[in-house]
C-alpha cells in the first residue's frame, strides 16, 4: 500500500473515532489522542512539503491548509480543522494511487534495446556489450535478432524490419553493401555487419539525444491550480495578518480580533479551490485507464483539453503495421492466390504470412509444396504439383501505393499480388471526429514513402501529408506549429516517433508494440482501440476541464461571499466553517461524478468501411 494511502486511512480512522468521542463527551484523553493522530497522520506530509517550498521562497496551499487547520483547532474548532486535514489527505492519496497505477502500466510496456552484440574476430565469436563496439568491428546478426549497431553488411542476405525507425511496414532487402541501423530487426538470413560509426553517432542515439533535449528545454507543464496557488496563498496570509495587526494598532480587543482573523483564514482556506480541479482531472485519468489509455498525470488531461492540432504517424498508428493482399491480377485470381500460398507455406516473411492469410480468407484449398527455398531480399520458390512456383518482387518495382509481388510458374508470369498495410478499425471515423473537435483535419507525418502515405491519407480524408521524414524532421514540423501558437497532440509508436512525442504538447505512444523510447518520451500510452479511443480521450479531457473550471467558479463564489461577510459584518465561525466545508464536499463530489457518468466513457460508433480489395481477371 502506498504511504499516502496509509496516512490518509489512518487520519480518516482517527477522525471517525474523534468525532463521536467529542460529541458523546468521552474521556478527554481519548478525544485529544484521536485528534492528534488525525492531524499528524493527515497533515505531516503536506506540512513538510509546504515548509520545504517556503524555504525556497514559495508559499503554497499545502502549508496554508495546515495553518488553517491548526488555527481552527487553536480556537476550539478541532472538528473543522480535522475535516480540512482529512479531505486534503484523501485527495493526495487518490492522486498518488492514480499516478502509481499509470506508472506501473507504462513501465510494463517498456522493451529493451539490444545491450549485447556477437563480435566476430578471426572466426571466433564473442559476446560483448553493444556500447563497447568500435568502428571496424564486425558483428553477426542471426534471424530474428536486433541489429546492435549502425553499419554496413559485408556478408549475407536478409530482409530487415525497419518499421521502428522509418515507419515502413514491410522489411527492406539487405545484402552486401546495404546500410543497417541499430534497433532494426533482422529477418530470415544471417548478416555480418561492419560497424561504421561510434555508438554516440548511431541513429538511435541521435533520436534519444533529441528526446532528452526536448524534455529539458520544455517548461514543466503546470496545472491551473498550480498557477494560481502561489499568489492566492500569499494574498490570504497578507489579509489575515492585516486583519490581526491593523485593528490591534488602533486599540481593538485582542480576542475578537484574533477570532475574526482566524475565521477569515478558515473560510479563505484553499481546500475547495484545490479540490475543485484535482477530482475531475483524476476521474478523467481513471476513466481513460478503463478505456485502455494510460496518462502520466493530471497535467496531461488539461493539455489534451486545449489541443487544436493533431499530428499522426502512419505505420502502427493509423495502420496496423501488417500487410495484407489488396489486389490480385490474374486470369484466375483464386488459383493464383492458392499457388502463391503453397509456395509461401514455409516462409516466415511478413508478405508470406499475408498471402497465406488471404488464401485462408478465401477458403481456398492450398496444394502441398516441396523443395521450399528462400532467397532473402528476393523471394521464395517451391515445387507445387510438379511445377516450379516462384513468388518474388519485380526486378523493376514501380512507385505505387502497394507492394507488388510476381507469381511465376516454370519461369512464366501468371499474375501479380498487391499488398499494403491495413488501416486500423475506426481510423477514418477517428480522423473525422478529431477534425470536428479541433477545427483542423489531422496531419500525417511519416517516414514512409510518398505514394503509400498519400494513398492512406486519401482513404482517411487527410489533406496534409508530410512523407519521407526523418525523426528530427517530424519534431521540426511540430516545433514550428507550436511557435505559431498551436497546441499539438501527436501520436506514434516507433523509435522514430520519440522526438515527435517529446516536443508535442501532448505525446501519446500507440499500442502494446510501442517502442520503449516512444513510451518514455510521451505523456501516455494508447492500448486498446488506440484510434477509436483518441477522440473520446480529447472529449473526456475537455469535459473534465469544464467541470474543473465550473468548480473553481463555484468555490470562488462561496469563498468570496464568506470573506465579504466576515470583512463587512460579523460572520459566526460555525456558519463560516459549515459553508466552507459544504463547498469543499460539493466540488469534490461534482468532480468525481465523471467516474460513474456513462457518457464520459462512451465508445464512438465505428462505421463499417468499404472493402479495399480488388481483383482483375486478365486473359
Amino acid at each position: 500500500m502506498l504511504p499516502e494511502v496509509r496516512y490518509a486511512l489512518l487520519a480518516l480512522t482517527a477522525f471517525a473515532v474523534a468525532v463521536p468521542a467529542q460529541l458523546l463527551d468521552a474521556p478527554a484523553a481519548l478525544t485529544a489522542t484521536a485528534w492528534v493522530v488525525c492531524y499528524v497522520a493527515g497533515g505531516w506530509e503536506p506540512a513538510w512539503s509546504g515548509l520545504r517550498a517556503l524555504r525556497h521562497g514559495s508559499l503554497d496551499v499545502d502549508l496554508l491548509m495546515i495553518v488553517a487547520a491548526l488555527a481552527a483547532a487553536a480556537i476550539g474548532q478541532s472538528l473543522d480543522g480535522g475535516l480540512l486535514v482529512v479531505i486534503f489527505a484523501t485527495s493526495g492519496a487518490l492522486e498518488a494511487v492514480m499516478t502509481a497505477r499509470t506508472r506501473r502500466g507504462i513501465e510494463a510496456l517498456l522493451d529493451l534495446a539490444p545491450e549485447t552484440a556477437v563480435l566476430v574476430r578471426e572466426s571466433d565469436e564473442t559476446t560483448v556489450p553493444a556500447r563497447d563496439l568500435r568502428i571496424g568491428d564486425v558483428v553477426v546478426v542471426r534471424p530474428g535478432e536486433r541489429v546492435p549497431a549502425d553499419g554496413e553488411v559485408v556478408d549475407g542476405a536478409s530482409d530487415v524490419d525497419t518499421a521502428t525507425l522509418t515507419g515502413e511496414p514491410l522489411p527492406r532487402p539487405a545484402g552486401i553493401g546495404t546500410s543497417v541501423h541499430a534497433g532494426t530487426v533482422n529477418g530470415t538470413g544471417v548478416l555480418h555487419v561492419r560497424v561504421d560509426s561510434d555508438p554516440a553517432d548511431w541513429v538511435v542515439a541521435g533520436i534519444r539525444d533529441r528526446v532528452e533535449r526536448a524534455t529539458e528545454s520544455s517548461s514543466r507543464r503546470q496545472l491551473l491550480i498550480e498557477r494560481i496557488e502561489q499568489p492566492y496563498s500569499v494574498g490570504v496570509v497578507a489579509v489575515t495578518l492585516a486583519l490581526l495587526g491593523i485593528p490591534l494598532l488602533f486599540g481593538a480587543a485582542f480576542e475578537p480580533t484574533l477570532l475574526r482573523a482566524m475565521t477569515f483564514m478558515i473560510v479563505a482556506s484553499p481546500c475547495a479551490v484545490v479540490l475543485a480541479t484535482m477530482p475531475p482531472l483524476l476521474a478523467a485519468i481513471a476513466v481513460a485507464s478503463r478505456r485502455g489509455a494510460l496518462l502520466r498525470d493530471a497535467g496531461v488531461v488539461e493539455a489534451l483539453a486545449a489541443v487544436d492540432t493533431v499530428a499522426l504517424d502512419k505505420t502502427g498508428t493509423l495502420t496496423s503495421g501488417l500487410p495484407r493482399v489488396v489486389a490480385v491480377r490474374a486470369a484466375d485470381p483464386d488459383a493464383l492466390v492458392a499457388l502463391a500460398a503453397a509456395a509461401e507455406a514455409g516462409s516466415e516473411h511478413a508478405l508470406g504470412r499475408a498471402i497465406r492469410e488471404e488464401a485462408s480468407r478465401r477458403q481456398l484449398a492450398v496444394p502441398a509444396a516441396t523443395g521450399f527455398a528462400a532467397e532473402p531480399g528476393i523471394g521464395v520458390r517451391a515445387t507445387v504439383r510438379g511445377q516450379m512456383v516462384t513468388v518474388g518482387r519485380p526486378a523493376t518495382p514501380e512507385a505505387v501505393e502497394a507492394t507488388v509481388v510476381e507469381v511465376r510458374v516454370d519461369g512464366e508470369l501468371r499474375g501479380t499480388l498487391g499488398l499494403a498495410d491495413d488501416l486500423r478499425p475506426g481510423a477514418a471515423d477517428a480522423v473525422a471526429s478529431l477534425t470536428a473537435l479541433t477545427g483542423r483535419t489531422p496531419v500525417l507525418l511519416t517516414g514512409d514513402a510518398e505514394h503509400p502515405a498519400a494513398a492512406v491519407a486519401e482513404r482517411l480524408g487527410i489533406t496534409e501529408v508530410h512523407a519521407g521524414l526523418l525523426p528530427d524532421d517530424k519534431a521540426d514540423v511540430v516545433e514550428a506549429w507550436r511557435r505559431d501558437g498551436r497546441t499539438v497532440l501527436a501520436a506514434g509508436d516507433g523509435v522514430n516517433d520519440a522526438p515527435l512525442l517529446a516536443v508535442a504538447d501532448v505525446g501519446l505512444a500507440v499500442g502494446h508494440g510501442a517502442s520503449a523510447l516512444s513510451v518514455q518520451a510521451g505523456d501516455g500510452v494508447l492500448l486498446r482501440d488506440p484510434m477509436g479511443g483518441l477522440p473520446t480521450l480529447v472529449a473526456l479531457s475537455r469535459r473534465a476541464t469544464r467541470v474543473a473550471k465550473a468548480n473553481l467558479v463555484f468555490a470562488g463564489t462561496v469563498i468570496a461571499g464568506l470573506v465579504a461577510w466576515d470583512l463587512i459584518g460579523t460572520l459566526p465561525l460555525v456558519l463560516g466553517v459549515a459553508g466552507h466545508e459544504l463547498s469543499t464536499v460539493v466540488v469534490c463530489l461534482n468532480g468525481l461524478r465523471l467516474l460513474v457518468d456513462r457518457s464520459a466513457s462512451r465508445t464512438p460508433t465505428v462505421a463499417d468501411r468499404p472493402s479495399t480489395r480488388s481483383e482483375v481477371a486478365v486473359g
